[in-house]
Protein backbone atom coordinates (compact mmCIF):
# COMPACT_ATOMS: atom_id res chain seq x y z
CA UNK A 1 0.00 0.00 0.00
CA UNK A 2 1.44 3.32 -1.08
CA UNK A 3 0.61 6.83 0.08
CA UNK A 4 -1.09 9.28 -2.23
CA UNK A 5 0.87 12.22 -0.84
CA UNK A 6 4.02 12.55 1.27
CA UNK A 7 5.58 15.63 2.89
CA UNK A 8 9.33 15.30 3.47
CA UNK A 9 12.47 17.05 4.59
CA UNK A 10 11.54 19.53 7.27
CA UNK A 11 10.07 20.25 10.69
CA UNK A 12 6.45 19.34 11.41
CA UNK A 13 4.32 20.96 14.12
CA UNK A 14 3.05 18.06 16.21
CA UNK A 15 1.09 17.99 19.47
CA UNK A 16 4.38 18.12 21.38
CA UNK A 17 5.87 20.88 19.25
CA UNK A 18 8.08 21.09 16.14
CA UNK A 19 9.87 17.89 15.21
CA UNK A 20 11.72 16.63 12.13
CA UNK A 21 9.45 14.07 10.48
CA UNK A 22 7.85 13.00 7.23
CA UNK A 23 4.08 12.73 6.84
CA UNK A 24 2.19 10.31 4.57
CA UNK A 25 -1.40 10.74 3.40
CA UNK A 26 -3.86 8.30 1.90
CA UNK A 27 -7.21 9.54 0.61
CA UNK A 28 -8.21 12.36 2.98
CA UNK A 29 -6.43 11.05 6.10
CA UNK A 30 -2.97 11.07 7.63
CA UNK A 31 -1.56 7.59 7.19
CA UNK A 32 1.76 7.76 9.02
CA UNK A 33 4.34 10.07 10.58
CA UNK A 34 8.08 9.50 10.85
CA UNK A 35 10.04 7.39 8.37
CA UNK A 36 7.65 6.91 5.45
CA UNK A 37 10.01 6.03 2.56
CA UNK A 38 8.44 2.60 2.19
CA UNK A 39 5.09 4.27 1.51
CA UNK A 40 6.35 6.21 -1.50
CA UNK A 41 5.27 4.55 -4.74
CA UNK A 42 5.39 5.47 -8.42
CA UNK A 43 2.17 7.54 -8.18
CA UNK A 44 2.91 9.18 -4.82
CA UNK A 45 3.20 12.97 -4.89
CA UNK A 46 6.18 14.10 -2.82
CA UNK A 47 6.09 17.63 -1.41
CA UNK A 48 9.21 19.16 0.16
CA UNK A 49 8.73 20.97 3.48
CA UNK A 50 10.52 24.23 2.75
CA UNK A 51 9.95 25.90 6.11
CA UNK A 52 7.52 23.99 8.32
CA UNK A 53 4.45 21.80 7.93
CA UNK A 54 1.64 22.78 10.32
CA UNK A 55 -1.97 21.64 10.69
CA UNK A 56 -4.56 23.53 8.70
CA UNK A 57 -5.55 26.72 10.50
CA UNK A 58 -9.14 26.97 11.66
CA UNK A 59 -10.54 30.48 12.09
CA UNK A 60 -12.99 30.41 15.00
CA UNK A 61 -14.71 33.72 14.21
CA UNK A 62 -14.87 35.16 10.70
CA UNK A 63 -17.30 36.57 8.11
CA UNK A 64 -16.06 35.44 4.67
CA UNK A 65 -19.18 36.43 2.74
CA UNK A 66 -19.08 39.96 4.12
CA UNK A 67 -15.39 40.14 3.26
CA UNK A 68 -16.09 38.97 -0.27
CA UNK A 69 -18.91 41.48 -0.66
CA UNK A 70 -16.62 44.31 0.39
CA UNK A 71 -14.16 43.19 -2.29
CA UNK A 72 -16.98 43.39 -4.84
CA UNK A 73 -18.17 46.81 -3.66
CA UNK A 74 -16.54 50.03 -2.50
CA UNK A 75 -13.73 48.64 -0.35
CA UNK A 76 -11.95 51.06 1.97
CA UNK A 77 -10.08 48.54 4.14
CA UNK A 78 -6.63 49.21 2.70
CA UNK A 79 -7.01 52.98 2.33
CA UNK A 80 -5.85 55.52 4.91
CA UNK A 81 -7.37 58.85 5.83
CA UNK A 82 -10.41 60.89 4.89
CA UNK A 83 -8.84 62.17 1.69
CA UNK A 84 -8.13 58.63 0.55
CA UNK A 85 -11.64 57.49 1.44
CA UNK A 86 -13.25 60.35 -0.46
CA UNK A 87 -11.13 59.70 -3.54
CA UNK A 88 -11.97 55.97 -3.53
CA UNK A 89 -15.70 56.58 -3.00
CA UNK A 90 -15.86 59.16 -5.79
CA UNK A 91 -13.98 56.83 -8.16
CA UNK A 92 -16.31 53.95 -7.31
CA UNK A 93 -19.40 56.10 -7.89
CA UNK A 94 -18.08 57.18 -11.30
CA UNK A 95 -17.19 53.60 -12.22
CA UNK A 96 -20.69 52.30 -11.42
CA UNK A 97 -23.18 55.01 -12.41
CA UNK A 98 -25.97 52.46 -12.85
CA UNK A 99 -25.98 51.24 -9.24
CA UNK A 100 -28.84 52.75 -7.26
CA UNK A 101 -26.75 52.87 -4.07
CA UNK A 102 -23.08 53.20 -3.28
CA UNK A 103 -22.37 50.51 -0.68
CA UNK A 104 -19.25 48.99 0.80
CA UNK A 105 -17.16 49.57 3.88
CA UNK A 106 -13.92 49.19 5.76
CA UNK A 107 -13.31 52.76 6.99
CA UNK A 108 -11.62 53.28 10.36
CA UNK A 109 -13.04 55.43 13.14
CA UNK A 110 -9.57 56.80 13.88
CA UNK A 111 -9.52 58.61 10.53
CA UNK A 112 -12.10 61.09 11.88
CA UNK A 113 -12.07 63.47 14.85
CA UNK A 114 -13.74 61.68 17.75
CA UNK A 115 -14.24 58.64 15.51
CA UNK A 116 -17.29 60.23 13.86
CA UNK A 117 -17.47 60.86 10.09
CA UNK A 118 -19.99 63.36 8.71
CA UNK A 119 -22.51 63.15 5.88
CA UNK A 120 -21.13 66.32 4.27
CA UNK A 121 -17.94 64.42 3.36
CA UNK A 122 -20.15 62.17 1.20
CA UNK A 123 -22.73 64.68 -0.03
CA UNK A 124 -20.39 66.66 -2.28
CA UNK A 125 -18.84 63.58 -3.94
CA UNK A 126 -22.04 61.49 -4.31
CA UNK A 127 -24.94 63.97 -4.40
CA UNK A 128 -27.22 61.98 -6.71
CA UNK A 129 -27.91 58.71 -4.78
CA UNK A 130 -27.76 57.23 -1.31
CA UNK A 131 -24.48 56.01 0.20
CA UNK A 132 -24.07 53.48 3.02
CA UNK A 133 -20.60 52.38 4.11
CA UNK A 134 -20.05 50.06 7.06
CA UNK A 135 -17.13 50.86 9.31
CA UNK A 136 -14.40 48.26 9.64
CA UNK A 137 -15.90 46.69 12.79
CA UNK A 138 -19.39 46.52 11.25
CA UNK A 139 -20.95 48.10 14.34
CA UNK A 140 -21.77 51.35 12.56
CA UNK A 141 -22.31 52.92 9.16
CA UNK A 142 -21.55 56.24 7.47
CA UNK A 143 -24.37 57.54 5.27
CA UNK A 144 -25.03 60.63 3.20
CA UNK A 145 -27.99 63.01 3.30
CA UNK A 146 -29.76 61.15 0.47
CA UNK A 147 -29.77 57.96 2.54
CA UNK A 148 -31.05 59.77 5.64
CA UNK A 149 -33.83 61.41 3.63
CA UNK A 150 -34.84 58.14 2.00
CA UNK A 151 -35.07 56.52 5.45
CA UNK A 152 -36.96 59.48 6.91
CA UNK A 153 -34.33 60.09 9.59
CA UNK A 154 -34.24 63.61 10.97
CA UNK A 155 -33.89 65.46 14.27
CA UNK A 156 -37.20 64.07 15.52
CA UNK A 157 -36.31 60.41 14.89
CA UNK A 158 -35.78 58.60 18.20
CA UNK A 159 -32.80 56.32 18.77
CA UNK A 160 -33.71 52.63 18.56
CA UNK A 161 -33.35 50.61 21.75
CA UNK A 162 -30.30 48.79 20.36
CA UNK A 163 -28.50 51.66 18.69
CA UNK A 164 -27.78 55.36 18.45
CA UNK A 165 -28.01 58.11 15.83
CA UNK A 166 -25.02 60.45 16.07
CA UNK A 167 -26.33 64.02 16.14
CA UNK A 168 -25.29 67.64 15.96
CA UNK A 169 -26.11 70.00 18.84
CA UNK A 170 -29.59 70.74 17.45
CA UNK A 171 -30.42 67.03 17.01
CA UNK A 172 -29.74 66.89 13.26
CA UNK A 173 -28.25 63.49 12.27
CA UNK A 174 -24.58 63.75 11.33
CA UNK A 175 -24.58 60.71 9.07
CA UNK A 176 -23.10 58.20 11.53
CA UNK A 177 -25.36 55.40 12.73
CA UNK A 178 -24.38 53.02 15.52
CA UNK A 179 -25.46 49.41 15.97
CA UNK A 180 -29.23 48.89 15.51
CA UNK A 181 -29.67 52.39 14.09
CA UNK A 182 -28.02 51.14 10.89
CA UNK A 183 -31.16 49.10 10.19
CA UNK A 184 -33.16 52.32 9.84
CA UNK A 185 -31.37 52.79 6.52
CA UNK A 186 -30.52 49.24 5.43
CA UNK A 187 -34.19 48.25 5.28
CA UNK A 188 -34.40 50.51 2.21
CA UNK A 189 -31.53 48.86 0.31
CA UNK A 190 -32.48 47.19 -2.97
CA UNK A 191 -32.65 43.36 -2.93
CA UNK A 192 -29.31 41.57 -3.23
CA UNK A 193 -28.85 38.62 -5.54
CA UNK A 194 -28.01 35.06 -4.62
CA UNK A 195 -25.40 35.08 -7.38
CA UNK A 196 -23.57 38.00 -5.74
CA UNK A 197 -23.46 36.19 -2.41
CA UNK A 198 -22.11 33.03 -4.00
CA UNK A 199 -19.44 35.07 -5.81
CA UNK A 200 -18.57 36.74 -2.50
CA UNK A 201 -18.16 33.39 -0.78
CA UNK A 202 -15.85 32.15 -3.54
CA UNK A 203 -13.70 35.27 -3.10
CA UNK A 204 -13.74 34.95 0.68
CA UNK A 205 -12.76 31.28 0.57
CA UNK A 206 -9.90 32.00 -1.83
CA UNK A 207 -8.68 34.78 0.43
CA UNK A 208 -8.71 32.56 3.53
CA UNK A 209 -7.04 29.59 1.84
CA UNK A 210 -4.07 31.78 0.90
CA UNK A 211 -3.39 32.28 4.61
CA UNK A 212 -3.50 28.54 5.35
CA UNK A 213 -7.06 28.56 6.65
CA UNK A 214 -8.71 25.23 5.95
CA UNK A 215 -11.84 25.64 8.07
CA UNK A 216 -13.74 28.32 9.88
CA UNK A 217 -16.75 29.34 11.88
CA UNK A 218 -18.91 31.92 10.14
CA UNK A 219 -20.00 33.91 13.17
CA UNK A 220 -23.28 35.33 11.82
CA UNK A 221 -25.63 33.34 9.62
CA UNK A 222 -28.75 35.42 9.44
CA UNK A 223 -29.89 38.89 8.42
CA UNK A 224 -27.67 41.52 10.03
CA UNK A 225 -26.59 45.08 9.29
CA UNK A 226 -28.18 45.14 5.85
CA UNK A 227 -26.69 41.79 4.82
CA UNK A 228 -28.93 38.88 3.95
CA UNK A 229 -28.43 35.42 5.41
CA UNK A 230 -25.29 33.86 3.85
CA UNK A 231 -26.60 30.32 4.47
CA UNK A 232 -28.05 29.78 0.97
CA UNK A 233 -24.68 30.65 -0.57
CA UNK A 234 -22.96 28.09 1.65
CA UNK A 235 -25.55 25.46 0.79
CA UNK A 236 -25.12 26.10 -2.92
CA UNK A 237 -21.33 25.82 -2.85
CA UNK A 238 -21.45 22.81 -0.53
CA UNK A 239 -23.86 21.02 -2.87
CA UNK A 240 -21.76 21.80 -5.95
CA UNK A 241 -18.47 20.77 -4.31
CA UNK A 242 -17.05 24.30 -4.55
CA UNK A 243 -16.91 24.65 -0.77
CA UNK A 244 -13.44 23.28 -0.18
CA UNK A 245 -13.18 24.49 3.43
CA UNK A 246 -14.75 22.88 6.49
CA UNK A 247 -17.35 25.38 7.66
CA UNK A 248 -19.25 25.62 10.90
CA UNK A 249 -21.93 28.28 11.00
CA UNK A 250 -23.39 30.17 13.97
CA UNK A 251 -27.09 30.86 13.39
CA UNK A 252 -28.07 34.41 14.29
CA UNK A 253 -30.21 34.90 17.41
CA UNK A 254 -32.78 37.60 16.58
CA UNK A 255 -32.51 39.92 19.57
CA UNK A 256 -36.00 41.30 18.95
CA UNK A 257 -37.48 37.87 19.61
CA UNK A 258 -37.22 35.24 22.34
CA UNK A 259 -37.43 31.45 22.69
CA UNK A 260 -40.12 31.10 20.03
CA UNK A 261 -37.37 31.32 17.37
CA UNK A 262 -35.65 28.13 18.55
CA UNK A 263 -37.93 25.87 16.52
CA UNK A 264 -36.92 27.80 13.39
CA UNK A 265 -33.24 27.50 14.32
CA UNK A 266 -33.61 23.73 14.60
CA UNK A 267 -35.19 23.61 11.13
CA UNK A 268 -32.42 25.77 9.66
CA UNK A 269 -29.77 23.54 11.19
CA UNK A 270 -31.29 20.52 9.44
CA UNK A 271 -31.54 22.38 6.13
CA UNK A 272 -27.90 23.50 6.31
CA UNK A 273 -26.35 20.05 6.87
CA UNK A 274 -24.72 19.61 3.45
CA UNK A 275 -21.25 18.23 2.81
CA UNK A 276 -18.60 20.25 4.64
CA UNK A 277 -21.16 22.78 5.90
CA UNK A 278 -23.11 22.60 9.13
CA UNK A 279 -24.64 24.97 11.67
CA UNK A 280 -24.48 23.52 15.21
CA UNK A 281 -23.95 26.92 16.85
CA UNK A 282 -26.19 29.87 17.72
CA UNK A 283 -24.70 33.36 17.85
CA UNK A 284 -26.01 35.71 20.54
CA UNK A 285 -24.64 39.25 20.39
CA UNK A 286 -24.77 40.62 23.93
CA UNK A 287 -23.36 44.12 23.43
CA UNK A 288 -21.61 46.46 21.00
CA UNK A 289 -18.09 47.88 21.02
CA UNK A 290 -16.23 50.13 23.42
CA UNK A 291 -15.25 52.74 20.84
CA UNK A 292 -18.85 53.92 20.38
CA UNK A 293 -19.77 53.33 24.04
CA UNK A 294 -22.11 50.43 23.30
CA UNK A 295 -20.02 47.69 24.95
CA UNK A 296 -21.83 46.67 28.14
CA UNK A 297 -19.97 47.62 31.34
CA UNK A 298 -20.67 46.92 35.01
CA UNK A 299 -19.62 50.50 35.84
CA UNK A 300 -20.06 53.60 33.63
CA UNK A 301 -17.59 54.81 31.06
CA UNK A 302 -15.61 57.84 32.13
CA UNK A 303 -16.96 61.15 30.93
CA UNK A 304 -20.65 60.55 31.64
CA UNK A 305 -21.02 58.07 28.76
CA UNK A 306 -23.29 55.58 30.51
CA UNK A 307 -22.78 51.83 30.86
CA UNK A 308 -23.27 50.87 27.21
CA UNK A 309 -26.03 48.74 25.70
CA UNK A 310 -27.32 45.25 26.43
CA UNK A 311 -28.78 43.83 23.24
CA UNK A 312 -30.66 41.04 24.99
CA UNK A 313 -32.30 40.74 28.39
CA UNK A 314 -29.50 39.40 30.60
CA UNK A 315 -32.01 38.11 33.14
CA UNK A 316 -33.72 35.92 30.51
CA UNK A 317 -30.47 34.85 28.85
CA UNK A 318 -29.98 31.73 31.05
CA UNK A 319 -33.37 30.31 30.10
CA UNK A 320 -32.63 30.86 26.41
CA UNK A 321 -29.23 29.18 26.65
CA UNK A 322 -30.74 26.27 28.56
CA UNK A 323 -33.42 25.84 25.88
CA UNK A 324 -30.80 25.93 23.11
CA UNK A 325 -28.66 23.31 24.86
CA UNK A 326 -31.69 21.03 25.14
CA UNK A 327 -31.98 21.22 21.36
CA UNK A 328 -28.32 20.26 20.93
CA UNK A 329 -26.93 23.73 20.19
CA UNK A 330 -23.78 25.36 21.52
CA UNK A 331 -23.78 29.14 21.96
CA UNK A 332 -21.27 31.58 20.51
CA UNK A 333 -21.51 34.81 22.50
CA UNK A 334 -20.30 38.21 21.32
CA UNK A 335 -19.09 39.95 24.49
CA UNK A 336 -16.83 43.00 24.50
CA UNK A 337 -17.58 44.60 27.86
CA UNK A 338 -17.13 43.06 31.30
CA UNK A 339 -20.89 43.05 32.00
CA UNK A 340 -21.53 41.13 28.78
CA UNK A 341 -18.80 38.60 29.59
CA UNK A 342 -20.27 38.07 33.05
CA UNK A 343 -23.78 37.65 31.64
CA UNK A 344 -22.53 34.96 29.24
CA UNK A 345 -20.74 33.09 32.03
CA UNK A 346 -23.81 33.33 34.27
CA UNK A 347 -25.98 31.90 31.49
CA UNK A 348 -23.63 28.98 30.91
CA UNK A 349 -23.42 28.30 34.64
CA UNK A 350 -27.21 28.04 34.78
CA UNK A 351 -27.54 25.79 31.71
CA UNK A 352 -27.80 22.02 31.48
CA UNK A 353 -25.00 20.39 33.52
CA UNK A 354 -23.03 17.63 31.86
CA UNK A 355 -23.94 18.65 28.31
CA UNK A 356 -21.43 18.35 25.50
CA UNK A 357 -22.03 21.94 24.43
CA UNK A 358 -19.00 23.94 23.31
CA UNK A 359 -20.03 27.38 24.51
CA UNK A 360 -17.60 30.13 23.62
CA UNK A 361 -17.23 33.83 24.26
CA UNK A 362 -15.71 35.88 21.46
CA UNK A 363 -13.67 39.10 21.64
CA UNK A 364 -13.16 39.38 25.43
CA UNK A 365 -11.85 42.91 25.32
CA UNK A 366 -12.66 43.62 28.94
CA UNK A 367 -12.84 40.78 31.48
CA UNK A 368 -13.12 41.43 35.21
CA UNK A 369 -10.31 39.44 36.92
CA UNK A 370 -12.83 37.74 39.21
CA UNK A 371 -14.51 36.23 36.13
CA UNK A 372 -11.33 34.88 34.53
CA UNK A 373 -11.21 31.72 36.66
CA UNK A 374 -14.82 30.89 35.77
CA UNK A 375 -13.92 30.06 32.16
CA UNK A 376 -11.86 27.00 33.08
CA UNK A 377 -14.29 25.70 35.69
CA UNK A 378 -17.23 26.04 33.28
CA UNK A 379 -15.32 24.76 30.25
CA UNK A 380 -16.14 27.93 28.30
CA UNK A 381 -13.89 28.47 25.28
CA UNK A 382 -12.12 31.83 25.03
CA UNK A 383 -12.61 32.71 21.35
CA UNK A 384 -9.77 35.21 20.98
CA UNK A 385 -9.07 37.75 18.27
CA UNK A 386 -5.36 38.13 19.11
CA UNK A 387 -4.60 40.75 16.45
CA UNK A 388 -6.51 43.32 18.53
CA UNK A 389 -4.45 42.81 21.70
CA UNK A 390 -1.93 45.59 21.15
CA UNK A 391 -1.63 49.33 21.38
CA UNK A 392 -3.11 50.87 18.22
CA UNK A 393 -4.87 54.19 17.57
CA UNK A 394 -8.47 52.99 17.96
CA UNK A 395 -7.80 51.33 21.31
CA UNK A 396 -5.54 54.09 22.60
CA UNK A 397 -7.68 57.08 21.61
CA UNK A 398 -11.29 55.84 21.55
CA UNK A 399 -11.39 53.14 24.26
CA UNK A 400 -8.72 53.34 26.99
CA UNK A 401 -9.33 57.04 27.86
CA UNK A 402 -12.96 56.20 28.64
CA UNK A 403 -12.19 53.02 30.60
CA UNK A 404 -9.60 54.35 33.02
CA UNK A 405 -6.38 52.80 34.32
CA UNK A 406 -7.88 49.95 36.36
CA UNK A 407 -10.11 48.59 33.60
CA UNK A 408 -7.36 49.13 31.02
CA UNK A 409 -5.39 46.50 32.97
CA UNK A 410 -8.15 43.97 32.18
CA UNK A 411 -7.77 44.15 28.38
CA UNK A 412 -7.58 40.86 26.49
CA UNK A 413 -6.35 38.74 29.44
CA UNK A 414 -5.21 35.78 27.34
CA UNK A 415 -2.34 34.80 29.62
CA UNK A 416 -4.55 34.79 32.69
CA UNK A 417 -7.21 32.77 30.87
CA UNK A 418 -4.60 30.19 29.89
CA UNK A 419 -3.33 29.92 33.46
CA UNK A 420 -6.93 29.46 34.65
CA UNK A 421 -7.27 26.34 32.47
CA UNK A 422 -9.41 27.95 29.78
CA UNK A 423 -9.70 26.23 26.38
CA UNK A 424 -8.31 28.72 23.84
CA UNK A 425 -9.45 29.20 20.25
CA UNK A 426 -8.51 31.99 17.87
CA UNK A 427 -10.03 33.83 14.95
CA UNK A 428 -9.64 36.97 12.89
CA UNK A 429 -13.16 38.48 12.64
CA UNK A 430 -12.23 39.33 9.03
CA UNK A 431 -13.18 41.70 7.38
CA UNK A 432 -13.09 43.61 10.68
CA UNK A 433 -9.32 43.01 10.75
CA UNK A 434 -6.73 41.05 8.80
CA UNK A 435 -7.51 37.40 8.14
CA UNK A 436 -3.79 36.54 8.31
CA UNK A 437 -3.35 34.23 11.35
CA UNK A 438 0.40 34.80 11.39
CA UNK A 439 -0.23 38.48 12.11
CA UNK A 440 -2.54 37.46 14.94
CA UNK A 441 0.01 35.01 16.35
CA UNK A 442 2.68 37.69 16.22
CA UNK A 443 0.54 39.96 18.41
CA UNK A 444 -0.47 37.11 20.75
CA UNK A 445 3.19 36.39 21.43
CA UNK A 446 4.46 39.98 21.58
CA UNK A 447 1.36 41.99 22.66
CA UNK A 448 2.63 44.56 20.16
CA UNK A 449 2.59 44.70 16.38
CA UNK A 450 5.75 46.73 16.00
CA UNK A 451 7.95 48.63 18.38
CA UNK A 452 8.27 48.09 22.12
CA UNK A 453 5.00 49.63 23.33
CA UNK A 454 3.68 46.39 24.83
CA UNK A 455 0.08 45.97 26.00
CA UNK A 456 0.10 44.14 29.35
CA UNK A 457 3.14 41.87 28.86
CA UNK A 458 1.91 39.37 31.47
CA UNK A 459 -0.87 38.43 29.01
CA UNK A 460 1.52 37.21 26.32
CA UNK A 461 1.20 33.66 24.98
CA UNK A 462 4.11 31.57 23.77
CA UNK A 463 4.03 30.56 20.10
CA UNK A 464 3.33 26.90 20.90
CA UNK A 465 0.14 27.98 22.70
CA UNK A 466 -0.87 30.54 20.07
CA UNK A 467 -0.40 28.17 17.13
CA UNK A 468 -2.24 25.40 19.01
CA UNK A 469 -5.15 27.82 19.61
CA UNK A 470 -5.35 28.61 15.88
CA UNK A 471 -5.30 24.91 14.95
CA UNK A 472 -6.39 22.32 17.49
CA UNK A 473 -8.15 24.83 19.73
CA UNK A 474 -10.23 26.37 16.97
CA UNK A 475 -10.99 22.97 15.46
CA UNK A 476 -12.46 22.01 18.85
CA UNK A 477 -14.44 25.26 19.02
CA UNK A 478 -15.74 24.62 15.51
CA UNK A 479 -16.76 21.04 16.34
CA UNK A 480 -14.25 19.59 13.89
CA UNK A 481 -12.59 17.03 16.14
CA UNK A 482 -10.73 15.20 13.38
CA UNK A 483 -8.80 18.30 12.30
CA UNK A 484 -6.30 20.66 13.88
CA UNK A 485 -3.60 18.09 14.65
CA UNK A 486 -1.01 16.21 12.62
CA UNK A 487 -1.46 12.64 13.85
CA UNK A 488 -2.34 9.30 12.19
CA UNK A 489 -6.03 9.03 11.40
CA UNK A 490 -6.66 12.78 11.44
CA UNK A 491 -7.88 14.68 8.41
CA UNK A 492 -5.12 15.62 6.00
CA UNK A 493 -5.47 19.39 6.37
CA UNK A 494 -2.03 21.03 6.15
CA UNK A 495 -0.16 24.23 5.54
CA UNK A 496 3.34 24.36 4.06
CA UNK A 497 5.12 27.49 5.32
CA UNK A 498 8.05 29.32 3.80
CA UNK A 499 9.89 29.36 7.13
CA UNK A 500 9.99 28.04 10.66
CA UNK A 501 8.00 30.65 12.62
CA UNK A 502 9.70 29.53 15.84
CA UNK A 503 12.92 30.97 14.40
CA UNK A 504 12.43 34.60 13.46
CA UNK A 505 9.70 37.16 12.90
CA UNK A 506 6.31 35.43 13.11
CA UNK A 507 4.46 38.09 11.15
CA UNK A 508 6.74 37.59 8.13
CA UNK A 509 5.53 33.98 7.72
CA UNK A 510 4.03 33.23 4.33
CA UNK A 511 2.00 30.24 3.14
CA UNK A 512 3.33 28.26 0.20
CA UNK A 513 0.58 25.64 -0.05
CA UNK A 514 -2.71 24.81 1.66
CA UNK A 515 -4.28 21.34 1.65
CA UNK A 516 -7.76 20.23 2.71
CA UNK A 517 -8.35 16.48 2.91
CA UNK A 518 -5.13 15.86 1.01
CA UNK A 519 -6.20 18.12 -1.88
CA UNK A 520 -4.24 21.28 -2.67
CA UNK A 521 -6.58 24.30 -2.45
CA UNK A 522 -3.91 27.01 -2.59
CA UNK A 523 -0.52 27.09 -4.26
CA UNK A 524 1.57 30.20 -3.68
CA UNK A 525 4.34 28.96 -5.95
Amino acid sequence: MYADLVFVGGPVFLATGPQLADVAVQDDRILAIGQVKDLIGPQTEVVPIDGMLVPGVQDAHVHPVWGGLEMLRCELSWIEGVTGYRRAIAEYARAYPGRAWVTGGGWAMTAFPGGTPHRRDLDDIVPDRPVLLHNCDHHGAWVNTKALELAGIDATTPDPADGRIEREADGTPTGLLHEGAVALVTRHLPPESQAEYEAALRLGQKHLHRFGITGWQDAILGEYGGYRDPSPAYRALAASGELTARVTGALWWDRDRAAEQIEELVARRAENAIGRFGTPMVKIMLDGVAENFTASLTEPYLGDRGRGLSFVDYERLPEHVKALVRQGFSVHFHAIGDAAVRAALDAVAASEPGSNARHQIAHLQLVDPQDVKRFGSLGVIANMQPFWACHEPQLDTLAIPFLGAERASWLYPFGDLLRAGTPLAAGSDWPVSSADPWQGMHVAVNRAYHGDHVLLPAQRLDLMTALSAYTRGSAYANGCDEAGLIAPGYLADFVVLDRNPFQGEIRETRVLQTYVGGERVYDGG
